[in-house]
């Protein structure tokens, strides 16, 4: 009688805890993981190491999930089509857009273009790519994207702000989630436990009319098991609801800003834009090792000099510094070298594997 009573409670319990914390069993879409060589490990580890030294001094290091970079890299190489769709390439959705400048038009922020090199990576590795964002950023994303050969492919989506929203953006909402294979965020604004998104300064973006429910596409998407990538730097990113007790503990005012929608893998940068560069290259270093046939780091990941005037064209479309506020080719209130700098070590990070 002992052991039916502990078996029927150990029973009870497992499906409480399911139904509150639903299990996202390994997908269709994506291919067995196999183990990595020492070489490709090693420099995926220091790639982590270089994005998470907490250079903006907000306290993120203590954010960092180890090997969710190295778990991304694998998900994001070795994606493969839902068989059931007709689509012969699997489409990546890469939610992005954190309007922080709120008193000003635009209101995005430099910090989170890195979206772009993604989506560009994405459709580089065979797949189809949609960077998906408020209309508010449209004129940043257009200047970012438009005109450029190499980023013809990307596909630019834009919902109303909540104010504008209907009936039918939930239809449209839906029908993006369900087509989508991976879902990837970059410095994407997330919801507080209020619903509500906040910047770090704790201004709601909600209030100001800045904000789509983007995170919805989250949700419909993981009704068909599609696994959610998350890059933050901050704690009130979507995705960062992951490691949220230690966002209460570590980040100044995160009870209140932290966001709660919890990534399967999470990426915690210094900078996000750092985030989506690590993302890039490890998912490279992955993709080499299981085929050999092409140099995937120089192919993946984009240059100095791309990300450069990628950043002054988006400043010239009104983007700006988080941190200061300013029209200026900054991020996060550091210099562009700096962001430069790290793009540079990672590339020779991923190289030393490459090369050997």
């Amino acid at each position: 009688l002992i052991i039916l009573t502990f078996l029927f409670l150990a029973g009870t319990a497992a499906l409480t805890q399911q139904s509150l914390f639903p299990i996202h069993r390994r997908d269709h879409n994506i291919l067995r993981m196999t183990t990595l060589p020492p070489a490709i490990t090693a420099s995926i580890d220091k790639i982590n190491d270089l994005i998470t030294t907490d250079a903006g001094g907000r306290g993120m290091k203590n954010l960092v999930v180890p090997g969710d970079l190295l778990a991304s890299a694998e998900i994001l190489s070795r994606l493969k089509p839902n068989p059931s769709k007709k689509n012969e390439k699997a489409s990546v959705i890469i939610l992005t857009g954190f309007p922080c400048c709120v008193d000003h038009s635009p209101p995005m922020e430099t910090d989170g273009l890195a979206s772009v090199a993604i989506a560009s990576a994405v459709v580089k590795l065979g797949y189809e790519a949609s960077i998906v964002t408020e209309k508010c950023n449209e004129p940043v994303f257009r200047a970012a994207v438009d005109g450029v050969e190499e980023f013809s492919s990307i596909n630019l989506i834009f919902f109303s702000e909540e104010p504008s929203w209907t009936a039918k953006h939930d239809e449209e909402l839906r029908e993006l989630a369900e087509s989508a294979d991976l879902v990837v965020s970059c410095e994407r604004a997330g919801p507080a436990a209020d619903g509500c998104c906040y910047t770090m300064r704790g201004i709601n973006m909600n209030e100001k009319g800045l904000i789509a429910p983007l995170h919805q596409i989250v949700n419909h998407a993981r009704e068909k098991n599609v696994k959610f990538i998350a890059i933050g730097d901050g704690g009130n990113e979507l995705g960062m609801g992951k490691v949220i007790d230690k966002i209460h503990k570590h980040i100044p005012d995160g009870k209140n800003i932290g966001a709660v929608m919890a990534a399967d893998h999470l990426i915690a940068a210094s900078v996000s834009n750092w985030g989506g560069y690590a993302l890039i290259a490890a998912a490279a270093l992955v993709r080499y090792n299981d085929d050999k046939q092409a140099k995937w780091i120089d192919k993946c990941l984009p240059t100095e000099e791309s990300e450069t005037q990628l950043l002054h064209r988006c400043v010239a479309a009104g983007c700006r510094d988080g941190v200061s506020g300013k029209m200026e080719a900054t991020v996060d209130g550091m210099p562009l070298e700096r962001s430069m700098e790290c793009l540079r070590d990672i590339r020779n990070a991923a190289a030393s594997a490459d090369a050997s």
